[in-house]
């Protein structure tokens, strides 16, 4: 900015602060990826309504702020694009154009310069610039929001935006970084003209369930508040016929139900009013699914398709500010009491596998010589009593007037029986587990508020090991924050400091590598298991490209991430029709192992 000197005819000389639009430096050299394999197919249709559902109706519709970090936001994170495609290619790990048509890096390790693309729009028409990335920093720095991680993350993160001109910025990070796009790629454009620049004091209140503008395939159409919410198509969206979403996001509606009850929502799925369900879960697939009368008679089809992505941490979450847990003895009994071997091979049929560490399916950066703590009453005894505790006449270890009795808190209804399981198995190791089943956004609220004893659940991946959300003490003894164990630990502070200053990838990959190694010792989280592949049925009228998802798919179904499935009006139309006639199809089940481990 240059401050430029203005004398007016009457003589007098005043300074006014005129910003002086500056250019990118002319030596960067500007990027962009036009030539990557595609994912979605030329054969798709555009057209139907996508029938799914939820287990629990979401607190809010914000993306930020208290009780916003739930399930559902995925659904409104997923229709707000990024300025790079984010992850980056599914399959070939690619960057991808996506608000940017063109980057560059500098040579500092911390800025990158981006071109928007001069066609994207929000939902409302308004064309998308460089100012809705300016006005993102002054929201995500913003104490009105209520959200500390975002607050703390963009003002350590990322230092500043400049605004070139309307379509041309430079993002810089606070320091180096070895992959720099993974700082600056992480901030999203929040539309300044929705909000009139200014983030109000009553923020929280005042939008918890308004409906801002997005930039991506799908905006939220109607609420039904407590019932569904509704996703309605753009006809016009700007980014249709681009080179990566051309044939992708087909379905006019998306319509989520709520239905609390699995089993429910199965039934639901039966009658045709539901168009898919995910077959994970052993008991469905191996039971449940084989006494399908409409697969039998080729109107329903089954999937499975394995991938090789980064592993969500699933486990045990274990509070570190209730006081039994302030013992590491304690806590590594914990460990050594959950039977997760039993659980694999008896009840999930040995279909899953045993979750090692905190982070897994990130090749190099994995620490494979961690192994979870087995099953061991022997061991349990061992460490209870070196703490001073002795086994109460009912068998649950005690001391003083205190029980080993933790209440576990979590969500879904089918984790029970695998719960039960696993508590049977503590009992015999001395440690009682009081199962406490919420609705999920209830659950999610009390473990964002600290308020676990243990939380059963799990934490999405992210494109490269992250770690200070979890586990950095910043984060700790406070609410809204992801670090739920509550770990505060010095030296796990020191390795995620070195870890997100580093600019050597293969110095990260040995932070990574310790840090992983910390969290096993520090025995808060007690990793489950992984599930390697997705499997579904569906009714036979939707379909998918000759590979029906990409390497690192969560769901078959995913109608915002990349949307790859579409609808056939005309194979509808056909099935009902044999159905009414009593005619039926062969049954079919697709095996893809293109991705395989």
């Amino acid at each position: 900015m240059k401050l430029i000197k203005m004398v007016l005819a009457f003589g007098s000389m005043f300074v006014f602060n005129i910003q002086a639009m500056e250019k990118p430096p002319q030596n960067i050299q500007w990027q962009t990826n036009n030539t990557a394999p595609v994912f979605c197919s030329s054969k798709a249709k555009i057209g139907g309504t996508f029938q799914s559902f939820i287990p629990s109706f979401p607190l809010t519709v914000r993306q930020y702020g208290p009780d916003s970090n739930s399930s559902f936001r995925s659904y409104l994170d997923d229709n707000q694009l990024s300025l790079l495609h984010g992850p980056n290619h599914p399959n070939t790990d690619e960057l991808l154009p996506e608000l940017a048509t063109h980057w560059a890096f500098a040579d500092d390790n911390k800025t990158m310069y981006f071109k928007l693309d001069k066609r994207a729009r929000w939902s409302d028409g308004e064309p998308l610039t460089a100012d809705d990335f300016v006005f993102a920093m002054e929201f995500m720095r913003s104490k009105n929001i209520i959200s500390p991680w975002h607050n703390n993350f963009f003002t350590e993160e990322i230092d500043k935006v400049i605004k070139y001109d309307d379509h041309t910025l430079a993002i810089i990070s606070k320091k180096p970084h070895p992959e720099v796009d993974q700082i600056t790629n992480s901030l999203p454009p929040i539309p300044k003209h929705f909000y009139k620049g200014k983030i109000p004091k009553d923020f929280v209140r005042r939008y918890n369930w308004a409906i801002v503008p997005n930039t991506g395939p799908y905006q939220i159409s109607k609420i039904i508040k407590g019932k569904s919410i509704t996703f309605k198509r753009k006809k016009n969206w700007w980014a249709k016929d681009l080179r990566y979403f051309k044939n992708c996001f087909n379905v006019d509606k998306v319509v989520f139900e709520v239905i609390r009850d699995y089993t429910t929502a199965f039934e639901y799925f039966k009658k045709g009013k539901l168009d898919a369900f995910i077959l994970n879960l052993p008991t469905y697939w191996h039971q449940k699914a084989k006494d399908l009368e409409a697969y039998d008679k080729g109107y329903i089809k089954k999937i499975w398709f394995y991938t090789n992505g980064h592993e969500p941490a699933l486990g045990f979450w274990l509070n570190q500010d209730i006081e039994i847990f302030k013992d590491k003895n304690v806590r590594y009994a914990f460990g050594h009491a959950i039977n997760m071997d039993k659980l694999i091979r008896e009840l999930l049929r040995g279909d899953y596998s045993r979750l090692h560490g905190g982070t897994t399916g990130y090749g190099e950066y994995d620490n494979l010589d961690i192994k979870a703590r087995n099953f061991s009453v022997l061991k349990v005894e061992e460490l209870m009593k070196k703490s001073g505790w002795k086994r109460g006449t009912d068998g649950i270890w005690q001391k003083g007037l205190q029980r080993y009795s933790v209440r576990v808190t979590y969500s879904a209804d089918f984790h029970t029986s695998r719960l039960v399981l696993l508590k049977e198995e503590a009992k015999k190791a001395g440690i009682e587990l009081r199962l406490q089943r919420l609705d999920g956004s209830a659950a999610f609220k009390m473990v964002l508020e600290k308020k676990h004893e243990v939380y059963w659940g799990g934490w999405a991946s992210t494109d490269r090991p992250q770690y200070w959300g979890l586990y950095h003490s910043v984060n700790a003894h406070k609410s809204q924050t992801n670090n739920i164990t509550n770990t505060d630990d010095p030296e796990m502070d020191r390795l995620i400091d070195l870890y997100r200053k580093s600019l050597s990838i293969n110095e990260r990959i040995k932070l990574a590598r310790k840090i992983q190694r910390k969290i096993h010792e520090i025995g808060a989280y007690v990793p489950t298991y992984y599930v390697g592949y997705i499997r579904g049925a569906y009714w036979r009228w939707w379909k998918f490209p000759d590979v029906p998802a990409t390497k690192t798919s969560e769901e078959l179904f995913e109608p915002f991430k990349l949307g790859m499935f579409w609808f056939d009006a005309e194979e509808k139309k056909r099935t009902k029709d044999a159905m009414k006639a009593g005619e039926t199809f062969s049954p079919e089940t697709i095996v893809d192992t293109t991705y395989k481990r």
